[in-house]
């Protein structure tokens, strides 16, 4: 038997990889429950109700301006002058702003619901490859199952790098299948309890790539949580990194940052790069230095998170946390 094939065998014959896999499936199957139960495929009835609704609405708003502006036009040149805005310049809504699906039951439309679903699917198996990743070799290092190995097998590298790669492949079959599943959960979704209406072949590829790019976050988590273990040789490092960053990094470091006024605090922030990888970018508005103009109104210094770049953040950390994991694993005593 190769050792590949032995590492793939012990990973998922592992109690404790079956039970938080089971888990997170069972918190997958809850979230994918509450919005089947919480939606409502919406009728031409209804439709049109909200519609009525939406319009009465908008022309009770409107009479309410006019009887607004009427008040204040009498009021000048009297003590009540002062309650009103001058020139008695109050806002008259437009249709615009009495949107027929605020009126309307909740609904599940896939085209714009279900990219927070596969942000979900992506962050709930990103925390379990991690935790698994850094359980399946900080238990062999605990154990002293690494140093038996290394008899047999004293290729440190390899070994190590095997570990990896049956931990990698794994997740990467069990994403896809999951993927795929969630996918097809939640189109039976939106067509019983929404719409499917709005998907187009440029919508399904989106979908796509989105996913491909959980998976990507999946496949890194799930290194990093395996490197850091390598490192401190034992569960509890990665742990421990990953509540501190948690807490400190974030958390108090936001604070901080706020505190401080810093400009785009968010860009020291993980969530935010995390957000523009599965989301494609994430848009970054300092208003502390927003310039106010007549017509144009207030217009803040923004910065736009790209996906390239939060990928190039994702890489350069892969490739740190497995180097360094290799580079230990190489010149550290086994002991």
């Amino acid at each position: 038997m190769s050792l590949y094939t032995a590492e793939t065998r012990r990973l998922v014959k592992r109690r404790f990889t079956k039970l938080f896999v089971i888990g997170a499936l069972l918190v997958l199957a809850a979230v994918a429950a509450g919005v089947f139960f919480s939606n409502q495929k919406v009728s031409p009835e209804q439709i049109s109700k909200a519609t009525a609704e939406a319009q009465a609405q908008y022309q009770q708003a409107v009479q309410q301006s006019v009887q607004e502006k009427e008040k204040c036009q009498a009021a000048q040149g009297t003590a009540g002058a002062g309650q009103y805005p001058p020139n008695c310049d109050i806002y008259t809504p437009t249709q615009e702003d009495f949107n027929p699906q605020w009126y309307m039951p909740p609904t599940f439309d896939f085209r714009d619901s279900f990219p927070d679903m596969v942000t979900t699917l992506a962050a709930v198996l990103a925390v379990v490859a991690f935790v698994i990743g850094a359980s399946f070799v900080g238990a062999e290092w605990s154990s002293g199952g690494m140093m038996n190995l290394l008899l047999w097998r004293p290729r440190r590298l390899q070994v190590l790098g095997t570990k990896l790669a049956a931990l990698l492949v794994a997740f990467a079959v069990l994403s896809v299948v999951v993927s795929a599943i969630w996918t097809g959960l939640f189109a039976f979704i939106a067509s019983t309890h929404g719409s499917l209406d709005s998907m187009t072949s440029g919508a399904w590829q989106s979908m796509l790539l989105m996913e491909a790019r959980a998976l990507g976050l999946v496949l890194v988590a799930g290194a990093v949580g395996f490197g850091l273990a390598s490192v401190g040789r034992h569960t509890a490092m990665a742990l421990g990194v990953a509540i501190g960053t948690i807490i400190v990094f974030q958390f108090g470091l936001g604070t901080v940052l706020a505190l401080a006024k810093v400009k785009f605090p968010e860009l020291y922030l993980a969530p935010f790069w995390i957000f523009a990888w599965m989301n494609k970018e994430y848009r970054i508005e300092d208003y502390n230095s927003c310039d106010y103009n007549a017509t144009t109104g207030c217009l803040p210094d923004s910065f736009t998170i790209t996906w390239p770049m939060a990928g190039g953040l994702l890489a350069g950390i892969f490739v740190l946390v497995v180097g360094g994991a290799m580079w230990t694993m190489r010149s550290r005593d086994i002991t």
